[in-house]
């Protein structure tokens, strides 16, 4: 029954898929918009049939319904619940069927907002280009990537999700949050398209897709975040990034999506950088599809990747088709592409914007250059080879000190042109933050080159961006916290707080293995850990052999385990969080029978919690920038007039005016409240 009802749920969402786009390009051939009234209708349809398909999923994988094939090879009637919703997302199929979903929802989401335009022909080409992504993917389910697939003699119980998958409650919530990032810049990459096809290339289609590009990026952001605190709280290697090529591929659209959150400003206030605008939002979109056919397709070695699959090829037609179609639509409307201004002095905020796309598309060709090397080499000279950390960590950190440097100075810069002496004045004082805390951690014993550049870098950036949120709330009061510029001020914070967790964590982290017999201690980087006692429980979903140990006088519990059908242990490693740093234990051997010692890793890492303290503030800081900020509505472009300017507002969409010569008030001010 579940399966029936999954295939039918995964059927209809494809067939209505279809009907989505038959329906709007017979609108459009035919000159009939009332044909596109009816696609609510199909939405609705898809989200049906997505809903009744993960629902016949979550229903055999909680019953243990082992004939159908997903639940027979990734359940176990030892799994916990939580473990068993997720291990839908745990294995190849199921995680199509979730990107189905949540696609399904993000349909769903654009046809209501858009529910009084859909005879717009930039609507109607918008739906038309997510209907064919969705089609794509049930499409996949109904073809190589079945998740309901039959088994003719089911067996009486499963091997269970990967124990590494099974063993943390980030695993329920770190992949749905990336998936909702990862779809979510369909929705832009839709409306890029419906631009270019119906040739409405002005600023209109930007401002319909700002939010969605933001939340896209907020829930991504969120995904990466909890990726690393997952890594770090299970692998047992102390470490939260290891440049593994799924990480990487996570990575890129962040980066790029990125570089559009900032670029997308420039054209929205002075019509500039239209293709590179689109080119970095289809780039976006066609990386998260590159993504899934290196995390699906069984092509790179990595602890994240599902099993080899046949879907691989078919995704990379697909991430062709999507470069292709990209680029034969900007060639075709290149003349209309062309910039009507441009940039006046590289003193200005639209000159560091450029700056600031240019490092982030460096970066992002650095990682991916990094990520694909691997198969390329494989390709040309039939040999394997790896990339590895230390390419990446060259690579990027001085990527990374120069975008900190940005990020302080960009705040400060009006748009069009700055002079020396107004640079100098906003500056100032962030200038003397970054200098002291650079005195200060030397006073403090801090050393080392790079450490103290960044820590300077990144109190540069932070006393910017403080300086920016303090003058929005003097001059706002609490609205000085909303609004695109002031939230993303609050987003920098949070990326400050993560770039000193970065420099800290990974520049002074010590590391020692011990054994030690029960009232042993051992003092790492200051920090006394005794190992007290050990103890076995034999629980339904696994075998637990548990160290007891003492640091600073607070117990923690590190663990071996061993999962049903598993054919090793898993280590657990115990955390003791600290605002200065972090104590990491690993039990890497349980006692031995000869002298009941154990052989424990101790891993003390300075400012590891400001990793995960950072990415809070950069959520947060998302979540403000959505709210409109105090003259404009966030639906308008920035050279719409103000709320109480009591000038007419334009039109919506492309009839927005180019203001390439006008002169904005807000240049001339600081440029802290914008909408």
């Amino acid at each position: 029954m579940n399966a029936s009802l999954g295939t039918a749920g995964v059927a209809l969402a494809l067939v209505a898929s279809v009907g989505g786009i038959l329906t709007v390009v017979l609108a459009q051939a035919k000159g009939r918009p009332a044909l596109l009234r009816q696609v609510p209708a199909f939405v609705g349809l898809v989200a049906l049939g997505a809903v009744l398909a993960t629902a016949a999923m979550q229903r055999a994988l909680i019953t243990r319904d082992f004939s159908v094939e997903f639940v027979a090879q990734n359940g176990s009637r030892a799994t916990s619940l939580p473990f068993t919703i997720s291990t839908m997302w745990s294995a190849l199929e199921g995680s199509i069927l979730l990107w189905g979903l949540v696609l399904a929802g993000y349909l769903v989401a654009v046809i209501w907002k858009f529910r009084t335009r859909l005879e717009d022909p930039l609507v109607a080409w918008a739906m038309l280009a997510m209907f064919a992504v969705t089609a794509f993917f049930f499409g996949l389910m109904v073809g190589p990537a079945d998740p309901f697939g039959t088994v003719a003699n089911p067996p009486l119980d499963g091997p269970g999700p990967n124990p590494l998958l099974q063993d943390h409650l980030l695993m329920a919530f770190h992949p749905p949050m990336l998936y909702l990032g990862y779809v979510g810049f369909t929705v832009p990459f839709a409306f890029a398209i419906g631009a270019l096809a119906t040739g409405r290339v002005g600023e209109g289609w930007l401002v319909e897709t700002r939010r969605w590009t933001l939340f896209a990026w907020g829930f991504l952001t969120v995904g990466i975040v909890l990726g690393a605190w997952w890594s770090y709280e299970v692998l047992g290697w102390g470490g939260y990034w290891a440049w593994d090529p799924v990480e990487n591929a996570s990575l890129l659209p962040w980066l790029t999506g990125t570089a559009y959150l900032h670029s997308v400003m420039v054209q929205e206030r002075r019509g500039m950088l239209r293709v590179w605008n689109l080119s970095l939002l289809c780039a976006t979109f066609a990386l998260t599809i590159l993504g899934t056919f290196l995390t699906r397709s069984g092509v790179l070695d990595s602890v994240h990747a599902f099993s080899e699959s046949s879907i691989g090829p078919i995704l990379l037609g697909f991430f062709g088709v999507v470069v292709l179609v990209t680029l034969g639509l900007i060639g075709w409307r290149g003349e209309q592409l062309r910039a009507p201004g441009r940039i006046d002095s590289p003193l200005s905020r639209e000159g560091s914007f450029l700056a600031n796309n240019l490092l982030f598309a460096g970066f992002a060709f650095v990682v991916l250059f990094g990520t694909v090397f691997p198969l390329i080499a494989e390709a040309i000279d039939d040999r394997r080879v790896s990339v590895g950390v230390p390419y990446f960590n060259r690579m990027a950190g001085p990527i990374g000190l120069m975008l900190l440097f940005l990020m302080a100075v960009a705040p400060a810069l009006p748009w069009r042109k700055a002079s020396p002496e107004t640079l100098s004045q906003r500056l100032l004082w962030p200038a003397w933050f970054g200098v002291g805390v650079v005195v200060a951690c030397v006073a403090a014993g801090v050393r080392g080159l790079v450490p103290l550049v960044a820590f300077g870098m990144a109190a540069f950036a932070g006393g910017a961006a403080l300086r920016q949120v303090i003058l929005a709330t003097r001059r706002n009061g609490w609205r000085g916290f909303v609004g695109r510029t002031n939230g993303g001020m609050i987003v920098h914070l949070g990326v400050v707080l993560v770039a000193v967790g970065l420099a800290g964590s990974g520049s002074f982290a010590e590391q020692a293995e011990a054994r030690l017999a029960p009232g042993d201690s051992r003092v790492v980087h200051g920090h006394e850990v005794t190992y007290v006692g050990y103890d076995e429980s034999d629980e339904p979903s696994r075998l637990i052999r548990a160290a007891e140990v003492r640091v600073d006088g607070r117990t923690l519990e590190p663990r071996l385990q061993r999962f049903p059908n598993a054919t090793q242990e898993i280590g657990k490693p115990a955390v003791r969080y600290g605002i200065g740093d972090t104590v990491y234990l690993a039990l890497i051997q349980a006692p031995r029978s000869s002298d009941g010692t154990i052989l424990l890793r101790i891993i003390v890492q300075p400012l590891v919690g400001w990793l995960w303290a950072g990415g809070a503030v950069m959520v947060l800081g998302t979540i403000l920038s959505a709210f409109p900020g105090r003259r404009r509505r966030g639906t308008e472009p920035v050279s719409a007039p103000t709320r109480w300017s009591g000038r007419r507002r334009p039109a919506p969409d492309d009839a927005v005016p180019e203001r390439t010569d006008a002169v904005d008030p807000d240049d001339e001010r600081e440029p802290v409240v914008t909408g």
